[in-house]
């Protein structure tokens, strides 16, 4: 038997990367009886027939990370884009996204793209607010051919989600990143200055240097109920690390006095849009809870 990567699952079919050559494999009935189903990313085992490169999965190595959505496994870290403009960024969503990433343990990099179209005012007001947050933070543009070597870089040997909204330029900084992957670019809406979708179902690209990337459709998709009130705090570190001084335990930090994260927040030690959102992000698990 072989041993390869799950990088794409259509009709029940998936594709088994083993070295240079890709498998056409079906899973055996037992993963069914146990409720297991293989997805994008698992290491597996597979039995092949080498003359039409067909097989079957036998074996589902154990997942190190799983996404819900999309259900992809083994991911070690997502570079999360967004567009300084056309788009504008939305950072309640980017919250969003840099919680599921927590949440799932993976490594994140901020990827701040289309630089060229923004001031140096623009692009440092939202690097300060996530740098300060700890964030590492990227700043490119395909146009200027900034920061692509050092998103190459970050890319080696791992298992990358490529995430963020539509539009903010994915797939045009993976066509630079590797220009024989020719992934189709989207356009901006002229009526919403929004993306379109161009990602239709869930891949991994495998890239030259080592490693995959996932080019992914839907992720941002997010709802919130894989957390609690209690849990929230934790991923947002610059909130969580200022919560430890406050004076009262089990703070939330919404209309508790003596709360050392308001008082960071009217300093300046932490964004008022990173607070903002942790309180629109509590208020709505607040309210699942009542349903």
């Amino acid at each position: 038997m072989l041993e390869g990567t799950i990088i794409k699952g259509i009709g029940g079919f998936y594709y088994v990367k083993v070295e240079n050559i890709t498998y056409e494999c079906r899973a055996r009935g037992l993963f069914r009886k146990e409720k297991i189903k293989p997805q994008v990313g698992d290491r597996v085992l597979i039995r092949v027939n080498d003359q039409n490169k067909t097989g079957y999965v036998e074996k589902i190595f154990e997942r190190t990370t799983e996404l819900i959505r999309p259900p992809v496994s083994n991911v070690n870290q997502a570079i999360i884009v967004f567009a300084i403009k056309k788009p504008d960024p939305n950072l309640w969503l980017l919250d969003r996204f840099l919680l599921l990433a927590s949440c799932q343990n993976l490594d994140v990099v901020i990827c701040l793209n289309k630089i060229d179209l923004a001031t140096e005012e623009e692009v440092k007001e939202i690097y300060d607010i996530y740098s300060k947050s700890g964030y590492k933070i990227i700043t490119t543009s395909n146009k200027d051919n900034i920061g692509i070597d050092e998103i190459r870089e970050i890319l080696k040997d791992k298992i990358t989600v490529f995430a963020g909204p539509s539009g903010v330029g994915k797939s045009t900084l993976l066509n630079s990143i590797q220009p024989n992957l020719k992934l189709k670019t989207g356009e901006i809406s002229t009526k919403t200055s929004r993306g379109k979708h161009t990602t239709r179902h869930t891949e991994l690209i495998e890239l030259d240097k080592g490693g995959f990337v996932l080019d992914t459709p839907g992720f941002s998709s997010l709802d919130l109920d894989f957390l609690t009130e209690e849990t929230l705090e934790e991923h947002f570190h610059d909130i969580h690390e200022a919560s430890e001084m406050c004076k009262f335990a089990g703070c939330r930090h919404d209309k508790e006095p003596s709360c050392k994260v308001k008082e960071s927040v009217e300093s300046g030690e932490i964004s008022k849009s990173r607070y903002d959102n942790y309180i629109m992000f509590l208020k709505e698990i607040s309210e699942r809870k009542r349903f």
